[in-house]
C-alpha cells in the first residue's frame, strides 16, 4: 500500500494508544491530487460528534487540470467510520486527542487514512524518548 503522506511529528509529540482506518470522501480531483502526492497533514486534526467524524485543516492542493474555482485546499472533509468505531471514539476518556498519522491508498484503489487516539506528551516525556530511542540505536548499532 503506498502511503501519500504521514505525519511522523505525531508519533513524537503523542503517546498513541489505539489506531483506526477510516475512508476519506473526497472530490475526483482531489483524489487525483492526494494521488500525486499533494496533501500535507501538518496541523491536521479530527473532530467526532454523535453525526461522525470530520477531518480539519488537512491541506490537498488543487489538482493542475481540474477547474479551480472556489476551490478551498482545507476545507473540511468527512470520515467515514463504522458506527461502533465512533461510539467507541465518544467514549474514551477526556484528555485524548484523535491525530490523523497517514494517508494510503487502500483496497480497490480507495483512498484511506489512519487516525489515532493519543495525549500530548510533556517536554519532560519528549525528553525521556529521545534518551530511550538514542539507547535503542545505540543498541542495533553494536549488534
Amino acid at each position: 500500500m503506498p502511503t501519500f503522506a504521514e505525519n511522523r511529528k505525531a508519533r513524537f509529540d503523542y503517546d498513541l494508544k489505539e489506531n483506526f482506518v477510516a475512508g476519506l470522501v473526497l472530490t475526483g480531483a482531489e483524489v487525483k491530487s492526494v494521488k500525486q502526492g499533494n496533501v500535507s497533514l501538518t496541523g491536521a486534526y479530527v473532530t467526532v460528534s454523535a453525526n461522525g467524524a470530520n477531518l480539519i485543516n488537512c491541506h490537498i492542493g488543487p489538482y493542475k487540470y481540474a477547474p479551480n474555482e472556489k476551490y478551498d485546499p482545507t476545507q473540511t472533509r468527512k470520515l467515514l467510520l463504522k458506527k461502533e468505531e465512533i461510539n467507541q471514539l465518544l467514549g474514551k476518556e477526556k484528555g485524548l486527542v484523535i491525530i490523523p498519522l497517514e494517508i494510503f491508498l487502500g483496497p480497490r484503489g480507495l483512498v484511506k487514512m489512519r487516525i489515532a487516539l493519543g495525549k500530548a506528551r510533556k517536554k519532560t516525556d519528549k525528553r525521556e524518548y529521545i534518551k530511550k530511542r538514542d539507547a535503542q540505536k545505540e543498541i542495533k548499532s553494536y549488534t
